[in-house]
């Protein structure tokens, strides 16, 4: 892993104290099987591992940040709790009643709200709980279809863009800034550059869009 990817690491993982709020919502279980989809690098899923001490699946169809979760797990020993799968989330072939949890951070969109939480339910347990962070869009709207779909709210929160501006991109704007003359040899570490530069510009173009909101549900 580069410097810039460990360091950019270091800027998602801010975003943590959030992906530790939704996980207290929850009521306590047992070290609890966990679906982690659009894992990403594995900044969340190495954190659910710790908050939940039980399995946690992440899916990924990017194969370089599934690289990088591979190392994360080997490094702290976590393989025998911790994996991470090549797997779209048009394809998830798990059997029914197969999680706990279902947790999803920013992938939901792929494939839309809705759609999202009524073909995951599948593979959630009896009773057992979905958290979603997606884009804010029309939260009153998202919340009659999580009823809609069979899920009780258990509650949510929202993150707006000077949230966003504070905790993500003013930080990532940082390193960005501080990382240009570094990477000048190093054409993987100058496109994970350019692609942070791209993240950073589509905020400032449109802050609005970037509030979100976390939604905790059971499903019934």
């Amino acid at each position: 892993m580069s410097q810039f990817q460990m360091d950019r690491d270091i800027v998602r993982s801010r975003l943590l104290k959030y992906t530790r709020k939704a996980f207290r919502m929850l009521p306590k279980l047992d070290r609890p099987r966990i679906l982690d989809i659009g894992c990403g690098s594995g900044v969340p899923t190495m954190e659910l591992a710790r908050l939940g001490q039980g399995e946690v699946i992440g899916i990924d169809i990017d194969q370089t940040a599934l690289d990088k979760l591979a190392r994360k797990i080997r490094d702290a020993v976590l393989s025998n709790r911790v994996q991470a799968v090549s797997l779209s989330v048009l394809d998830m072939v798990f059997p029914d009643e197969s999680f706990d949890i279902i947790w999803s951070e920013g992938s939901i969109f792929a494939i839309g709200f809705k759609r999202g939480i009524q073909e995951w339910r599948r593979f959630l347990k009896p009773n057992g709980f979905m958290v979603i962070h997606d884009e804010k869009g029309n939260v009153e709207e998202k919340l009659e279809q999580i009823s809609e779909c069979g899920y009780r709210l258990l509650g949510y929160f929202i993150l707006n863009e000077e949230t966003w501006w504070t905790e993500y991109f003013a930080p990532l704007e940082k390193m960005i800034a501080e990382s240009q003359a570094d990477y000048t040899d190093d054409p993987h570490a100058l496109e994970e550059l350019a692609q942070a530069q791209r993240e950073l510009e589509m905020f400032k173009s449109n802050p609005e869009r970037n509030s979100s909101v976390c939604f905790v549900m059971q499903k019934n």
